[in-house]
């Protein structure tokens, strides 16, 4: 029996393996080939259209420097002033503003990358401007999402920054 056991055994090993090793070279990007973006997923389509950060102000954000959407929407808990309120206010809609009108440039950066690869019509030289417009859109969007975070440094007392990355979870 024992035998029968180990002879079994060693049978199914190598079906294992050959069933596993199938799998090894599976990527994690399977399924996003058939995104309009591959570069892009939807969230992040959404996330650029609507001006949100992206991500983009973790630089300033987990230094304790807070972003205006955050500080509006905590107004009550950070005890604003109607001024405070109003520049906070003021500083947003300028960073979302030129935020929506970057990100569309960077989808449309990407959209042209992805068209190119699509197409097979891209070589070298043209995959380095591509990629010499998206950056410096995404740096462009960056640096519009830190800038709104450092504007906010002036808009804020101490007690209400350091309350502000409370609320946010931050120890500091």
């Amino acid at each position: 029996m024992k035998t029968l056991i180990t002879a079994l055994i060693s049978i199914s090993m190598p079906l294992s393996a050959a069933a596993q090793s199938a799998h090894v070279h599976s990527s994690p990007y399977a399924g996003q080939e058939h995104r309009p973006i591959k570069s892009l997923s939807p969230e992040d389509i959404a996330e650029l259209v609507s001006g949100g950060g992206w991500g983009l102000a973790k630089a300033a954000e987990l230094n304790g420097i807070p972003g205006p959407s955050h500080v509006l929407k905590m107004k009550n808990e950070l005890h604003l002033s109607a001024e405070q309120e109003e520049k906070a206010t003021s500083i947003f809609e300028h960073m979302r503003g030129e935020a929506v009108a970057e990100g569309e440039r960077l989808i449309a950066g990407e959209t042209a990358l992805e068209s190119a690869f699509r197409e097979r019509s891209i070589d070298r030289d043209g995959l380095w401007e591509h990629l010499q417009r998206i950056e410096a859109s995404r740096a462009k969007l960056r640096y519009t999402h830190l800038a709104a975070h450092l504007k906010m440094m002036h808009v804020l007392s101490a007690a209400q920054i350091n309350r502000y990355n409370e609320l946010r979870g931050y120890s500091r």
